[in-house]
């Protein structure tokens, strides 16, 4: 397993790409039929007690899932990133920096990638404050409809 630098690139500049036009078919062919992916995100949007999707179905419903819901840039600033990457061979990283270049407030994540080739075998999301806090409020909107009701409904 592994990949070259160029399928590393690939990966960086096409996951980036898809997701911002929010093209779930196209992400999903971006990750091997048996990939696994985790992310606190998996129980909001699943509404399941595990954090994790494996294979090609569950993998599918959640991407259509975040496709269908990831905010507009006006509701949420998301998916600011610096351009930079690290990759070793097999594992590629990068971030989603809470302070965007123009100096607003995004939700911070850390995307962490094991690659097979150009395509994506493990995925794991790590969420900075600013991303818990949203997941947490969305939690509560969920759990108290009448407290915020309606403001939490994407993600």
């Amino acid at each position: 397993m592994g990949a070259t630098h160029d399928q590393a690139e690939f990966v960086f500049t096409e996951w980036h790409d898809r997701i911002r036009r929010r093209d779930a078919t196209a992400l999903s062919a971006l990750y091997t039929d048996d990939a696994v992916l985790e992310s606190p995100l998996v129980c909001r949007v699943l509404d399941t007690p595990r954090g994790t999707v494996a294979g090609r179905d569950e993998l599918d419903r959640f991407l259509a899932e975040i496709a269908r819901r990831r905010p507009s840039e006006d509701e949420l600033p998301a998916l600011y990133r610096t351009g930079t990457y690290l990759f070793d061979g097999e594992t590629l990283i990068w971030e989603y920096p809470r302070m965007t270049g123009g100096g607003v407030d995004q939700l911070d994540l850390v995307e962490v990638m094991e690659l097979d080739g150009p395509l994506i075998r493990r995925h794991r999301i790590y969420w900075g404050w600013r991303g818990t806090e949203h997941v947490i409020a969305n939690a509560v909107g969920k759990a108290a409809p009448d407290v915020g009701a309606g403001q939490y409904d994407k993600f």
